[in-house]
């Protein structure tokens, strides 16, 4: 991560309340009074994007002194909750945010988050009995949602949706907890709250209703039918790459700018959030900061999924084969930079419908221009992290699009072959390659079949679904996974690119 930000000389302060008044010498801190804020959303799953993008725009309406009663409480059920909240509550729920633009880094303190309920399903449901919390939010990663792969809908035999449909009253996951508080305000004469989820997923309002329906209707289809009348759930399009802290990132909020903050974020300076205005229970005046508000989000939803997630996706496992570690070093590496552009523009952009206003190829430019971002110091093992979910999220439906339009996926098929050649385990130098994610034994055990056999690692149903019995997809994939296997990633890439 390169450094264009001033120095600070001197003993860091410790971010809380007490220290507010010292650190506003170095810098922004919040200009409204926090003891006035009150609730109006329960956000679950605190982690950092959603303090870079959602809890930023909801600081910079309550800097215009606008909607203070719409403060944020914090929510969770899971280990990493636990351990946000420990952080969290030993500066009074603020955050330091670092805007890395290579042009000079930017801190503020954001303050819109006043409090973070006790991390179990109790406390999950008590803090949506408040009938100030008006919306409930979610991030809860693209994976959360309990979704069938060969379906792309609901999936009612997962173990934990059948515990919370045998027990409603005591459920376990956010999704249950959310319908459990929902029958408790109907029972107490409380209007709704709104589901709002802000994770990476095609229509993720859709989404999150049609698997809060589905597990309702598991147990009480007549308050199924309720929720279906009665609790909205918009679409929306987040965006705002947002990389992991680490040592770095501590070192660099106390080296730089004066602050010790245990939970610092560190986020590129573009945001984007569109959005539908389907709201329950009324909503902040979020337009006045830059969100748009539109009637139909579904094109920036596959805008941003296809280009810019897909785009992650197909950068990842070539540069982690070459031996990339950072997302910008690989931006400046003609091969990936080629792939990435000539993939783009010949196989994923015309899946992408026509959005007034918006010029595709303009944003494939910014896109690129944002990766290629060296303050961030994104890393590639970030993206290449949990393919297992996100590839069926953001590289596989544009395959199923372009297959059932009759277009060829030569590109395509090879960035699902440099996954498996990836989930091998090598790099081309030898190195060893450490799969992070939730299926990386059975991932590397079909990717080392395939060295023999590379249709074996289309058979994991449960990624691939239908895809896999695709003649062409099978024909392409298969021959790409075998050059990449006698010729490595370099050179198959340099053909891809030169064709």
């Amino acid at each position: 991560m390169s450094d264009p930000s001033p120095r600070h000389s001197g003993p860091a302060l410790t971010l809380c309340d007490q220290s507010l008044s010292g650190i506003a010498d170095l810098v922004d801190t919040p200009h409204y009074d926090r003891a006035q804020l009150t609730p109006g959303v329960l956000h679950v799953g605190v982690g950092n994007f959603h303090r870079a993008h959602q809890a930023t725009y909801f600081h910079r309406l309550f800097e215009m002194g606008l909607d203070h009663d719409w403060a944020i409480i914090g929510a969770g059920i899971m280990p990493f909750d636990r351990a946000m909240r420990q952080k969290l509550s030993t500066q009074d729920w603020l955050t330091t945010v670092v805007e890395l633009d290579p042009e000079g880094f930017k801190a503020g303190v954001i303050g819109s988050m006043i409090g973070f309920s006790a991390v179990n399903p109790a406390a999950l449901i008590a803090a949506m009995l408040d009938p100030r919390i008006r919306i409930v939010s979610l991030t809860v990663t693209e994976g959360g949602y309990f979704l069938n792969s060969r379906t792309g809908g609901f999936d009612p035999s997962h173990p934990a949706i059948i515990a919370d449909a045998t027990a409603p009253q005591q459920p376990d996951t956010v999704f249950g907890a959310i319908l459990a508080a929902l029958r408790a305000r109907r029972a107490g004469g409380v209007a709704p709250f709104t589901v709002m989820s802000c994770d990476n997923l095609p229509e993720n309002g859709h989404v999150a209703r049609a698997t809060i329906l589905g597990l309702a209707k598991l147990s009480d289809p007549e308050f199924a039918k309720w929720v279906a009348a009665n609790v909205a759930f918009p679409n929306s399009m987040v965006d705002c790459i947002t990389p992991g802290t680490g040592l770095r990132e501590l070192d660099l909020v106390r080296n730089s700018f004066g602050i010790e903050d245990a939970a610092p974020v560190v986020c590129e300076p573009f945001r984007q959030w569109v959005m539908e205005d389907d709201f329950t229970n009324g909503r902040p005046a979020l337009e006045k900061v830059g969100v748009e508000f539109v009637k139909d989000v579904a094109p920036y939803e596959l805008m941003k999924l296809r280009i810019l997630n897909g785009g992650h996706a197909a950068i990842a496992y070539a540069s982690a084969l070459i031996g990339h570690h950072f997302v910008h070093d690989a931006m400046a590496d003609p091969l990936i930079a080629g792939f990435l552009r000539k993939l783009t523009m010949e196989e994923i952009v015309p899946t992408v419908p026509a959005i007034p206003g918006v010029d595709l190829e303009a944003y494939v430019e910014l896109v690129a221009g944002r990766f290629s971002n060296a303050a961030l110091g994104d890393t590639i093992p970030r993206l290449c992290l949990d393919g297992s979910n996100r590839q069926p999220k953001f590289i596989l439906p544009t395959i199923t699009a372009r297959l059932e339009a009759g277009q060829p996926v030569d590109g395509l098929a090879l960035e699902v072959a440099l996954w498996c050649h990836y989930c091998a385990g090598e790099r081309e130098d030898g190195g060893a390659i450490d799969i992070d994610d939730p299926n990386a034994d059975r991932l590397r055990s079909h990717a080392l079949a395939a060295r023999d056999t590379p249709l074996a690692f289309l058979q994991m149903a449960d990624v691939f679904g239908p895809l896999a019995d695709s003649p062409l997809f099978r024909k392409q994939f298969e021959q790409a996974l075998r050059q990449l296997q006698d010729q490595g990633a370099s050179a198959v890439l340099h053909a891809y690119v030169a064709a």
